[in-house]
């Protein structure tokens, strides 16, 4: 069946009404016994792979070439086979065989390209930074020519934005108006941003899944999650904060499920602006802060303290650095440095002006709000007024367009690909990056990021890997806060659930009910 998308008005209206269904019967209460209720704080604005197509791969209603395991090696996708040549600036992907959309047309080399040309347009997309001379249909292949050595091509197709549609997604404007993919589901109803509904699709090549049906709710506020989890309104809850971790893990008919990510939430600085351009006062607001309490405190696991940029998990990218920690005396001695000296209410000053800052923050990921309360009492310590915004994500990426960004608190996963180089090198991106650095760039980084997508060899590509974390750990255009836990309430009349650390997929084809 193809994606029947709602009208503003009835999207709004759902969204509004979603909060509510967690407090009372609900839709999910009444769901047939075959179908599979997921909720999570993941609202769906778009049906275009290259702005939400997440979802629609957790989902498992889309594919892309390549995919990730657990262990974030690639694995085939909808192509079985690569290899490249003429020293990686040729890659040939092999299709699988007989492979359909859910509309009924079969997957051929020309609508993948289309797909990833346009994919490859696209500024969003991490496929918009690889050197695409051009993309050919060749038979039961499609080849890529680049204009330079690249070796990160394959893990950048696991990317969400490179999912593969139908041509009858498209309208004549080339927007997608439905999502026509060829996973083992299939899209029945979409009411943007909070509801989806999909079923198993008989075009799938594999083998039938044992959950028929699934549904996703996207639901804002984190305590209406919790109660979905522990009132039997959802099998699948996503997004609980500690207190609503604790009330599932006291619960009956419901289990916790985690995975250490490979994401960090971090400080985004402007380091264009006329206080934290001074690296000095990086270090001092760093220094400032008791991680290991912050991460006891909102995420109920001290051990989550990041003590460098990104996370253990990460081992190739996680050096033996001196570690990040908290000396108030020694922030407070940087800020007189940088001629910021205490005024009459504890606030350091210069100038007769007040060190004030603002900082934004989002609620998508419960416990940022929370963080960035316990920050602002932090920095108060040492002198630095902060005042906190709570606002929709998107605020951020426009703050960094126009500018006017200071300071903003955000999550930022390192993996979205399997190989962490790419989001590495579009983190530390010479022009700045939305969910990156601002405004900062240094010569050593670049200079390793580019040895490494050349293809550096193993024991030089180590020492490059080094050269940015140590760089990064020392200028701080942002500073790490914490490393990151994802969590899923799990109802007991589901089996075989697994958490991947990378969120390429919810894995919903290896569930199975209770017996």
């Amino acid at each position: 069946m193809r994606a029947l998308l709602r009208t503003p008005l009835t999207a709004t209206l759902t969204a509004g009404l979603l909060a509510v269904s967690a407090c009372g019967s609900g839709p999910g209460r009444d769901a047939p016994s075959d179908t599979l209720r997921i909720a999570g704080p993941f609202e769906v604005h778009s049906l275009d792979p290259t702005a939400d197509g997440e979802i629609f791969t957790r989902l498992e209603v889309t594919e892309t070439l390549v995919t990730s395991d657990l262990e974030g090696e690639l694995a085939p996708g909808l192509a079985t086979e690569w290899a490249a040549a003429d020293g990686n600036t040729q890659w040939r992907f092999e299709l699988v065989d007989g492979a359909t959309f859910h509309d009924g047309t079969p997957v051929t080399a020309e609508a993948v390209v289309a797909a990833v040309e346009r994919a490859a347009a696209v500024e969003a997309s991490p496929l918009a930074e690889i050197p695409i001379e051009r993309i050919d249909a060749e038979g039961s292949a499609i080849t890529f020519e680049l204009e330079q050595p690249n070796l990160t091509l394959p893990a950048v197709l696991t990317h969400y934005s490179t999912a593969i549609l139908a041509p009858a997604s498209y309208d004549e404007r080339d927007q997608v108006t439905e999502v026509i993919g060829t996973g083992p589901y299939e899209i029945e109803d979409i009411e943007l941003p909070a509801s989806i509904r999909t079923t198993r699709s008989d075009e799938w090549r594999g083998e039938a899944p044992d959950v028929e049906n699934v549904t996703f709710q996207a639901v804002g506020r984190p305590e209406s999650r919790a109660l979905m989890a522990t009132s039997d309104q959802a099998d699948v809850v996503f997004g609980l904060e500690p207190a609503g971790r604790q009330r599932v893990e006291g619960s009956d008919g419901v289990r916790m499920e985690s995975s250490l990510q490979p994401r960090t939430i971090l400080l985004k600085l402007n380091a264009d602006h006329p206080v934290l351009g001074d690296v000095r006062v990086r270090r001092a607001l760093s220094l400032a802060l008791d991680r290991e309490a912050m991460a006891d405190a909102v995420l109920r696991e001290e051990e989550l303290a990041a003590t460098q940029l990104l996370p253990p998990s990460l081992t190739a990218w996680h050096p033996e650095l001196e570690p990040l920690t908290q000396d108030q005396d020694r922030a407070r001695a940087l800020l007189a440095e940088a001629g910021w000296t205490p005024g009459a209410d504890g606030t350091v000053q210069r100038d007769g002006e007040p060190l004030e800052l603002e900082l934004l923050t989002y609620p998508d990921r419960p416990e940022l709000p929370a963080l960035a309360t316990a920050i602002q009492a932090a920095l108060a310590e040492v002198g630095v007024r902060l005042d906190v915004e709570v606002t929709n994500s998107s605020e951020i990426p426009a703050g960094q367009a126009d500018g006017s960004l200071q300071l903003a608190l955000i999550a930022k996963h390192f993996a979205l690909v399997s190989d962490p180089l790419v989001d590495v090198s579009t983190v530390f991106a010479p022009e700045g990056n939305d969910w990156g650095v601002m405004n900062w760039r240094d010569p050593r980084v670049e200079t390793a990021i580019d040895a490494l997508l050349a293809g550096a060899p193993e024991a030089e590509a180590a020492r490059h890997r080094e050269t940015i974390v140590r760089v990064a750990q020392e200028e701080l255009p942002l500073i790490p806060v914490a490393w990151y836990r994802m969590n899923a309430a799990v109802s007991d009349r589901v089996e075989g659930f697994v958490m991947d650390p990378l969120e390429t997929t919810w894995r919903i084809t290896g569930l199975t009910w209770s017996s």
